[in-house]
């Protein structure tokens, strides 16, 4: 028995397994066993999705007996809502915070009452699923709620037709015994009530990609083994599809005027016993689900038993099915949670395992809804903040920033922490994991960040005076988050397509200097008429027109492209580029490394090897470069992770990279927000933990992690400098790109509003050159003279003069 229950994580039990813990006796190793198999998988979140129960109709055409949401005709009640009134339901749920309408109606009803058949014929239907899909559509396009249908029993054109106006669906298999349905059995005479015709229905979803629910109901008079059978077939049916979300374990509870009102319930460790024998009979990533309404006095037991997640929960609407049941108030469940050292979480109607793969499970109808709704480990958004958006930070995420209590020594985080500030290198899951982090771990991981950053730089925070040249938006690429290139072959958006002559390229250098700058920052489109040759013009006007500027410019991609054209190698492009005056390289072109994203962010653009391989050969040569990462469009955490170790692994390999800039995604304007493919850019706890779990994962390898003004803003840079951050970047001067995409910060940052940031946060300014030198006197005198004297001009300007 104990090796039964000691299996490892990749292993499930068999069906022999499973019928030896039948007859067990004593159940606390059963429940510590599943519970330490759910922890492997769902860490300290348990979920439950906040929702409006909307009855379509309680006309059905079985008679189970234990049933009392359905029921025969009657003459003062409507046989189904009317659109309206499910709006109204709908409305409701909106207005107290609910994200999902749950549609619960009786199994074609229009095959047994004639009153079904004439309320359909005249709503316009043949039949109460395809009223259903009406309605449903109506409660999202009018309420923005996403529509989740258990209708019972569907046939391939029926599943077809609701996914189009559903995010989620699903139907109780309940049981796979057919003696149920025999006579005298709780399902005699309800033909919707058969396994076979059940599983089918879960198996057509399956084939459909349909995000499924499904589950059993215990205590109907089945045995513990057809329990365990009926699971076995929903998990090879899982097998084959992939498409079941969660595992329903209901306990019966008798109900008066049934014919099973005197039936007794099943007990309580009766209930916990199933709930733990499903958790270990199905892989540990899957959702096991227990309604709460349904065991009030034993919740702490039923999270004890394995469960993850509570099911829908609704602030405004009984449990039509249950309705002697009421719903927990949500304090209360959320302190049963914490109570057993877990965390209550929302979810959407579709789960974050299936939305993290949205484009997979979803109609393109509904795609859009979901994205905007949700961070990038599918969950929903805990904030309102865009990158680049003016506007006030969110106030729950920030009151965990400053003053929450650190994570419990011994947590799993903190084991992460400390391998972490040892300068170990982290696996991918260790990574994905602190991406994960709210409340204490979120503080954690946060002050852990400043802690090493205080150690390796002090409480000196840099920046460099610098100007940005995009010296032309004209692009033969097709990026699908760029609203910055133009031309024939672009997406088209703001502004007119342009191409620097290298006259004005020459001036800009020069007003550069003149106000200060030691840097020019520059990258432009994949113009159709370049070679490498314009890049080697471009280095010489820069130094022909100002020797001393420092030149940071190409990314990888202008590096490739430009070898390409000279039909040279990328190595001697490179030292063709530097003789000619190239300095560093922007780390740009990056995106998120990793070809999954990139074959549908930029599919155009180089691979991720040929990135890392553009930045080894600079580096091998002498010319240092930054690093980046573009997040929170249509990625994930675990490409997050790979991204940074693929870039961990290459410093430690060439030591080239001077820093790393996280590039929150500004969504605006983008081209694939705009389509309905992207996220609406990451969450302000995401982009905030993406400065500090840099920082841990990059030691010791990458010392300097830098904040975008111009992504996060003057306040978010504040608590980012919390969070790991040394460095602010440049002041720019110009700054097209994020502006572009709609980022609402201005296009310069003054030296003196840069200064005043880091002094505010207790820290010590220093200008520096691009490879973390100080900056000389002369410019940053400069710098800040050349503030004064265009304020001054602008004030003259004002007054007439």
């Amino acid at each position: 028995m104990t090796s039964v229950l000691n299996l490892p994580f990749d292993r499930r039990l068999s069906r022999s397994e499973a019928y030896e813990l039948i007859d067990l006796a004593d159940i606390d190793q059963l429940l510590t066993a599943a519970a330490r198999r759910r922890d492997a998988a769902h860490g300290d979140v348990i979920t439950y999705s906040p929702k409006v129960f909307i009855p379509l109709t309680q006309l059905c055409r079985d008679v189970c007996h234990y049933c009392t949401f359905a029921h025969a005709p009657r003459s003062n009640v409507k046989p189904y809502l009317s659109i309206e009134e499910a709006v109204a339901i709908a409305k409701a749920g909106k207005e107290a915070g609910c994200h999902e309408a749950l549609f619960t109606l009786g199994d074609k009803p229009e095959l047994r009452y004639r009153v079904a058949r004439e309320e359909l014929t005249r709503l316009g239907h043949e039949s109460s699923l395809s009223y259903l899909a009406e309605v449903a559509r109506a409660v999202f396009e009018q309420t923005g709620l996403l529509p989740h249908v258990n209708p019972g029993i569907m046939s391939e054109l029926d599943l077809a037709m609701l996914r189009k106006v559903s995010v989620s669906q699903g139907i109780m298999l309940e049981s796979a015994s057919d003696r149920l349905c025999a006579k005298g059995g709780p399902h005699f005479g309800s033909p919707d009530k058969v396994p076979a015709v059940r599983l089918q229905t879960i198996k057509t979803a399956g084939e459909q990609a349909i995000p499924f629910t499904s589950g059993i109901l215990i205590g109907i008079g089945e045995t513990r083994a057809e329990r365990i059978d009926a699971l076995l077939a929903l998990r090879d049916l899982n097998d084959a599809h992939r498409h079941l979300q969660e595992i329903i374990v209901q306990n019966f509870r008798p109900k008066a005027g049934t014919r099973m009102a005197n039936a007794p319930a099943p007990s309580v460790d009766d209930h916990l016993w199933t709930v733990a024998v499903a958790r270990l009979i199905f892989e540990p990533e899957m959702n096991i689900q227990a309604p709460p309404n349904l065991s009030p006095a034993a919740l702490g037991r039923v999270v004890a038993a394995g469960i993850n997640d509570w099911g829908g929960v609704s602030p405004v609407t009984p449990d039509h099915v249950n309705p002697e049941a009421p719903w927990p108030h949500l304090r209360l469940l959320e302190a049963a949670t914490r109570s057993t050292g877990k965390r209550l979480e929302k979810r959407l109607p579709i789960y974050p395992s299936f939305a993290r793969y949205p484009s997979r499970w979803l109609d393109n109808k509904l795609l859009k809804s979901v994205l905007d709704r949700i961070d990038g480990d599918g969950f929903p958004r805990s904030d309102d903040w865009h990158p680049g958006h003016v506007g006030g930070l969110p106030s729950r995420e920030l009151g965990w920033l400053k003053s929450a209590p650190r994570t419990a020594h011994g947590s799993e985080v903190t084991s992460v922490i400390a391998r972490a500030q040892r300068g170990d290198e982290l696996s991918e899951g260790e990574i994905v994991r602190l991406f994960r982090a709210h409340e204490n771990d979120l503080t954690s991981i946060c002050r852990a960040a400043d802690e090493l950053r205080s150690s390796v730089n002090g409480d000196v925070v840099s920046y460099v005076v610098c100007r940005n040249i995009n010296y032309t938006n004209i692009c033969s690429f097709k990026c699908q988050f760029c609203a910055f290139s133009k031309g024939k072959m672009s997406e088209n958006l703001r502004g007119r397509p342009y191409d620097l002559e290298m006259s004005e390229v020459a001036q800009r250098v020069t007003e550069a200097w003149d106000r200060g700058a030691s840097e020019v920052c520059m990258q432009g489109g994949i113009h159709p008429s370049y070679t490498g040759q314009k890049y080697l013009d471009i280095c010489r006007a820069v130094k022909g027109a100002v020797p001393s500027m420092h030149l940071h410019a190409f990314s990888p991609l202008e590096i490739h492209q430009g070898a390409h054209t000279l039909g040279i190698s990328v190595a001697e492009f490179l030292q063709e580029l530097k003789a000619a005056g190239l300095g560093t390289l922007p780390g740009t072109a990056a995106e998120i490394l990793d070809d999954e994203v990139r074959e549908t962010l930029c599919a155009d653009k180089i691979r991720t090897q040929q990135w890392l391989d553009v930045m080894r050969t600079a580096h091998s040569i002498g010319l240092r470069s930054t690093a980046t990462i573009m997040f929170g469009h249509i990625e994930r955490y675990d490409h997050w992770a790979r991204h940074l170790l693929r870039l961990r692994r290459l410093q430690a390999e060439t030591g080239g990279f001077t820093e790393l800039v996280p590039l929150p995604f500004v969504h605006m304007e983008a081209p694939v927000y705009l389509k309905g493919r992207a996220r609406p850019g990451p969450t302000f706890r995401e982009a905030v933990l993406m400065h500090a779990v840099s920082r841990l994962v990059l030691n010791p390898h990458i010392t300097n992690i830098q904040a975008s003004w111009v992504k996060m803003g003057p306040e978010g840079l504040r608590h980012c400098l919390s969070a790991g951050v040394n460095d602010l970047g440049g002041t720019l001067m110009d700054e097209s790109i994020s502006r572009s995409a709609g980022a609402s910060h201005g296009q310069e940052m003054t030296p003196q509003a840069l200064e005043s940031i880091i002094i505010s946060a207790g820290r010590v300014p220093r200008q520096r050159t691009t490879t973390y030198g100080v900056a000389d006197d002369v410019r940053r005198q400069r710098s800040f003279d050349a503030v004064h004297e265009r304020q001054t001009s602008t004030g003259m300007r004002s007054a007439g003069c």
